[in-house]
């Protein structure tokens, strides 16, 4: 994969999810917050374990009481010892409550055991023993098995949530007795087969979430006899098959996520019924046609996701009429036309994603209407023209990707308002001009990308001390600059690329502090100096590419020590003296040039012991001595270049070892001797370069060729 690809690819994130605003604030709930000082982990039996159970009182398991013989035993509940307490106003929120019956036996209606690192089945516990139950909450615990039977026993259920386990199997159709359950939450487990058609029996409930199962079979046709729904969640399963038109009957309905699906077919028409709805999220789908105009009527509407789904045509400029909406995701589909200037009218727009579709035209300037705005992604699609100065009317946004189309013109100067950028990638255009001065102003800074475009002018001088830097792409262009001056240390940065500019100075010894680096490029730019000894204390590099400057000095030593390290290319400079052994160290490296310098004295024996190279070039030096054996144990190598040296001796016959070798150049040496017989098998070897203007072309098996030409094979 391609450096430009993988970059794209990594800038190509999934959508932010859209905010999930938690039911419990609506009706009877139980909150899934901390129990604060008096809630204890029930695997240690010599802890007290206390449960928050009303305003007034607290209620003790005796330590050595496990959690199910408390359950299993409601009679040891009038033998507890009940004591008055306060509660701060941080636990107001109820956790557990306990009622007295006519019989003055207590009765427990609400029972949180949220998030306390419980591990075990449902089995474990005897639901027979609980009647008056009202509300159930065991998520975030290690729960596994099915969901048994009896849990039918608890009919006076109102509230479920056994979310953030790992169940497994179907969901029990016995659930359908619960007909009071109002709040059904099973998310987040490992649970699959069919939706249980007798779902649609639990007339009363307001909140079904089956989000991140393995769910599969299509959604019933029926779903709409769910009258009080006001979430349904299935997104992250397998659903298939269409959308029912029922759903249009959920007049109450207030968010539907089906996405992350199987689903299919276009949009229902019946969708547009749902006066209420605010989150209509069916991306990651396979949902193809247009975009339906009944969208437009949809006035509550603040979150609208059809990303990575199959839609065609163009956006409609009827979206503009969504007055409320904020986030708004297209990405991934086959979309076509311009940006409607109508979408300026979406004044709460904070997110406005369409990346990865083929809209063409400019961008409105009708953009800078949106003052909201936190996220643009207008990245890999065919838009041109200019960037619109009225994007610096956008002071909120931290996240601009307009990468990978053919926008052109200068970068505007009220870009400089923008101070509070994590993402600016403007790469693989046509833009000119300079990059905006304070695009790190804030130091939040983490991606700039400005890669292949026609930019010139000076490195951002914010850049420098903008240690929150992960990523830096700047390559391609004519940026002029003092690397020395220009750059600072980043503690975060993972990645720079500044390759193909008319960059100056020396490389700093600060780079060594970067110590996440793992690929620094500076190649092809005016650089002097030497390569300083520090930069192997970045023990994280993977990459270093110098090639292409004016380096001068010793190769140090102490690159032998960057054990990570995959590609050394120091070529095209002007270094000198021997090649250190110590490069023999870097057991991973695949690519090692130092062609073309000034590099003298023998080839180390060690280099043999580089297990994984493939590609070896030390071509255009003024390196003496015999080809080492050594190199023969190079098992891995593709490619190896050693002409234009002056070498000397015969082809160790070892170098026939090397089954993988492609291509061999040994041309400009003076070397003496035939090509051994080893080279028989290497069935790869598709040239050999061995005169001063000229190589042998593997046409046939090598065995037959190198008769005829075994007296003429080496420089004369």
């Amino acid at each position: 994969m391609s450096h430009d690809l993988a970059w794209a690819q990594s800038d190509v994130v999934p959508r932010i999810p859209c905010r999930r605003q938690s039911f419990r604030s609506r009706g009877p709930h139980v909150s899934r917050s901390s129990l604060g000082s008096v809630r204890r982990r029930f695997s240690n039996p010599l802890s007290p374990v206390k449960l928050l159970i009303s305003r007034f009182m607290c209620l003790t398991i005796p330590p050595g009481l496990s959690l199910t013989s408390f359950l299993e035993s409601p009679v040891l509940l009038s033998n507890m010892k009940v004591w008055s307490c306060s509660l701060s106003d941080a636990t107001q929120n109820r956790e557990g409550e306990l009622l007295v019956n006519e019989k003055r036996e207590l009765c427990l209606t609400h029972l949180n055991l949220s998030s306390l690192g419980l591990r075990g089945t449902l089995y474990n516990l005897n639901f027979s023993s609980f009647p008056n139950l009202l509300i159930i909450d065991l998520s975030r615990n290690s729960l596994y098995g099915t969901i048994p039977d009896q849990i039918v026993y608890i009919s006076k259920l109102t509230h479920l949530d056994l979310a953030l386990n790992n169940l497994s199997g179907p969901i029990t159709s016995s659930i359908c007795n619960l007909s009071r359950l109002s709040i059904l939450d099973i998310s987040t487990n490992q649970l699959s087969a069919r939706i249980p058609p007798e779902i649609l029996q639990l007339t009363s409930l307001q909140t079904l979430v089956l989000t991140g199962n393995h769910l599969s079979g299509s959604i019933n046709q029926e779903i709409g006899l769910l009258s009080s729904l006001f979430y349904l969640d299935l997104d992250t399963n397998n659903l298939s098959g269409p959308i029912p038109n029922s759903v249009g009957n959920l007049s109450n309905l207030y968010r539907l996520n089906i996405a992350r699906n199987h689903l299919s077919g276009s949009l229902p028409q019946e969708i547009g019924k749902l006066q209420n709805l605010q989150e209509l999220l069916l991306g990651s789908n396979k949902l193809s046609g247009f975009i339906p105009q009944i969208v437009r009527t949809l006035k509550s509407l603040a979150q609208l996701d059809l990303a990575d789904s199959s839609y065609t045509g163009a956006i409609p400029a009827s979206i503009g009429n969504l007055s409320n909406l904020g986030y708004l995701f297209l990405s991934g589909n086959y979309l076509t036309g311009s940006i409607p200037e109508e979408l300026g009218s979406l004044t709460y727009l904070s997110m406005f994603q369409i990346v990865g579709n083929n809209i063409s035209g400019a961008i409105p300037a009708s953009i800078g209407n949106l003052a909201n705005m936190e996220s643009l992604l207008f990245s890999m699609n065919k838009l041109s023209g200019s960037i619109p100065s009225t994007i610096g009317n956008l002071t909120k946004l931290t996240d601009l990707r307009l990468f990978m189309n053919n926008l052109s013109g200068s970068i505007p100067r009220e870009m400089d308002n923008l101070t509070n950028f994590r993402y600016f990638l403007l790469y693989e255009n046509k833009l000119t001009g300079h990059l905006p001065q304070h695009v790190c102003q804030a130091g939040t800074l983490e991606h700039i990308g400005a890669s292949n475009n026609h930019l010139t002018g000076p490195i951002p001088k914010s850049l420098k001390n903008c240690s929150s830097l992960i990523r830096v792409r700047l390559e391609g262009n004519q940026l002029i600059g003092n690397i020395t001056e220009d750059f600072g240390i980043y503690p975060n940065l993972n990645y720079i690329d500044l390759s193909d500019n008319h960059l100056y100075g020396e490389l700093s010894s600060k780079w060594g502090q970067c110590h996440n680096l793992t690929y620094l490029n500076v190649s092809n730019n005016k650089i002097t100096g030497s390569i300083p000894l520090e930069l192997s204390e970045a023990s994280q590099l993977g990459k270093l590419d110098l090639s292409s400057n004016h380096l001068i000095g010793k190769i140090p030593k102490e690159l032998g020590l960057l054990k990570s390290l995959l590609s050394l290319l120091l070529s095209n400079n002007q270094l000198s003296g021997n090649i250190p052994s110590e490069i023999g160290m870097l057991s991973h490296v695949t690519d090692l040039n130092l062609a073309e310098n000034n590099l003298t004295g023998l080839i180390p024996t060690q280099l043999g012991e580089c297990s994984e190279l493939l590609f070896l070039n030390l071509s255009k030096n003024i390196l003496e001595g015999r080809i080492p054996s050594s190199i023969g144990s190079l098992q891995s190598l593709e490619n190896l270049d050693l002409s234009w040296n002056m070498l000397i001796g015969e082809i160790p016959p070892q170098l026939g070892d090397m089954l993988r070798l492609e291509i061999l150049y040994l041309s400009h040496n003076n070397l003496s001797g035939s090509i051994p017989s080893t080279f028989d098998d290497i069935s790869s070897l598709t040239s050999i370069h061995y005169k001063k203007f000229g190589y042998f072309q593997r046409l046939k098996p090598l065995k037959k060729v190198l008769k005829t030409v075994e007296n003429t094979i080496f420089d004369s």
